[in-house]
């Protein structure tokens, strides 16, 4: 239930995928008009603002100066905080326990209508209060600018791109699954054959006696129980002893593509429109970056040829339409250059050269295709604050020579370890890092007396500046490329947003246009020491793209 006489409240939304799938919820409709919910000047302070965009079919452009969503502004307030409901936000923030019924993406939830006479009237004057709160906690945070120009018209573009959702060809997910469903049956007879009998693979117990009692492999860590793991990093670490446990791992992969991306993408593609409409969470991550559920489009795996694979089966939902993906090009290394001011990282891209092979050539004093994919795993590993240990095992190298690429990188890019020692030095003092926006990320595991934790905590400062300025660039970009495609009345739409990745629908003669549009939205969102570079690709399937040398 809404009231948007000046001001609106949610009170209660009927089940969110239901709405998607186009149930009659006429009595939703009488309370949330439509038509005042888009009035140029209505304030709207609203809990899931962007779910009523969903609901209202999208808010006109240019609308969004007087909405507040507490969920938004908590979150930038506390981006590690468990659930932003409103009435959690109430007895933090104002002190008072109140019940405030809400919509829940995500969640099946029972609809029991309360009376909005006698309920609304108290909600209204609580959303209120509770967003007067938050705003002069944001101004004291300076993170307005971030709530105002990124954040909450972000939240109007997301609507869009749910309500668009993305097509999928059934057919081909159909043939998938059953593609994967052979693979699977024979990759466990092979491991039957392997092991010379028939067990459970996926039975923790089976597995470890199989491998620790019958074969003598050496057991690595325990669960917390005493037994023996077999999960994924021990498994990796016996795969060299036998062969069966490579095809143990496989199997596990084929097992989590086909239920988790397969029938899982089965079960949520829409029967009405031939699309999945995921929804984005904005405030589910630390760093900043969006995710999504039901389906989760952004972990689809893409290391191995089959988790690639599955992206074939997107493909535009309007007939003659073209997907075309704009991918920042190693936009968190170009970030790093600009925050840490190293001059040979800089010089590298402003260069335009090959930055992995330039640092296989300043680590190694050579490049050959093994020593650039060396480089190109330092390059990122530390990025994500990773250790000698976790490089040589990317690397399979030992711990000694992993130490000393990191060593013979940071004696060339001597900048960078400096950068990385000011930032964990000023979390410690302030208690957090910022992003480029001032985006901020609470560590207090940084006092941890257990060095493991504390560790990770340093992982996190080092990398959460770099992360968190990758997601303000890209939020800022999609807010300015929608306002391009809504001014221009494009047909072209965003659809999808995965990590450094746009996903957008358009049909042929509009690519080019849309192409340029993109390129100056994702460029010119952020000013850098370093030039900001975009690649497009295009084509019939999120999988089978190539190269558009036009934008």
């Amino acid at each position: 239930m809404v009231r948007a006489e000046g001001e609106v409240a949610v009170a209660r939304c009927h089940d969110y995928h239901d709405v998607r799938l186009g149930a009659a919820l006429e009595r939703l409709w009488e309370y949330l008009r439509v038509d005042q919910l888009g009035r140029p000047g209505l304030t709207v302070q609203a809990a899931n603002l962007k779910f009523l965009a969903v609901l209202a079919g999208g808010v006109a452009d240019g609308s969004c100066a007087n909405r507040f969503d507490p969920a938004i502004a908590a979150y930038l307030l506390d981006p590690a905080r468990f659930g932003y409901e409103p009435d959690s936000l109430a007895r933090e923030y104002l002190g008072e326990d109140v019940y405030i019924p809400r919509a829940e993406p995500g969640r099946r939830q029972s609809v029991t209508e309360p009376d909005p006479g006698v309920i609304l009237p108290l909600q209204v004057d609580i959303l209120r209060r509770l967003a007067s709160v938050l705003e002069q906690r944001l101004e004291e945070d300076d993170l307005c600018r971030l709530f105002r120009e990124v954040e909450m018209p972000l939240s109007h573009v997301l609507s869009d791109m749910e309500l668009a959702g993305v097509g999928v060809d059934r057919t081909g997910l159909e043939a998938m699954a059953r593609e994967l469903g052979d693979r699977i049956d024979e990759t466990l007879r092979e491991i039957h054959r392997l092991a010379g009998r028939a067990f459970n693979p996926n039975s923790p117990r089976q597995l470890a006696q199989l491998l620790f009692e019958d074969m003598g492999l050496p057991p690595g860590k325990k669960t917390p129980g005493g037994a023996p793991s077999t999960d994924v990093e021990v498994l990796e670490e016996l795969a060299s002893h036998h062969q069966v446990v490579a095809r143990i791992l496989e199997h596990r992969q084929l097992v989590k593509l086909k239920g988790t991306y397969v029938d899982g993408l089965r079960a949520l593609v829409n029967p009405a429109t031939g699309r999945v409409h995921t929804c984005f969470n904005q405030t589910g991550t630390a760093t900043g970056r969006l995710s999504s559920s039901e389906p989760n489009l952004q972990n689809i795996p893409v290391r191995m040829e089959l988790g690639r694979r599955i992206r074939k089966v997107f493909v535009p939902a309007n007939p003659g339409h073209r997907l075309l993906a704009a991918d920042y090009s190693q936009i968190e290394l170009r970030i790093l250059a600009h925050l840490s001011g190293d001059p040979v990282l800089i010089d590298a891209f402003q260069q335009g050269e090959d930055i992995h092979a330039r640092t296989a050539q300043e680590v190694f004093g050579a490049v050959t295709p093994e020593l650039r994919n060396r480089a190109k795993a330092v390059n990122f590993g530390l990025v994500y604050g990773m250790t000698d240990y976790g490089l040589s095992r990317d690397l399979g190298v030992t711990v000694g020579e992993a130490a000393r690429y990191i060593e013979q990188y940071f004696q060339r890019y001597g900048r960078v370890q400096e950068y990385f020692g000011e930032v964990l030095e000023q979390a410690r003092s302030r208690g957090y890092v910022t992003s480029l926006l001032g985006r901020r990320r609470y560590i207090p595991e940084l006092r941890s007396s257990n060095r493991q934790t504390r560790s990770f905590a340093e992982r996190a400062a080092r990398n959460t500046p770099i992360q968190g300025s990758a997601a303000d660039l890209i939020k800022l970009a999609m807010v300015k490329l929608h306002r391009e495609l809504k001014a221009r009345s494009l047909r072209g739409r965003m659809i999808l947003q995965v990590h450094d990745e746009l996903l957008l629908e358009a049909p042929p003669e509009e690519l080019t246009e849309i192409a340029g549009l993109a390129r100056e939205a994702m460029t010119g969102a952020m000013c850098l020491a370093v030039p900001i570079t975009v690649d497009f690709k295009v084509g019939a399937n999120w999988y089978d793209l190539e190269m558009l040398e036009e934008a």
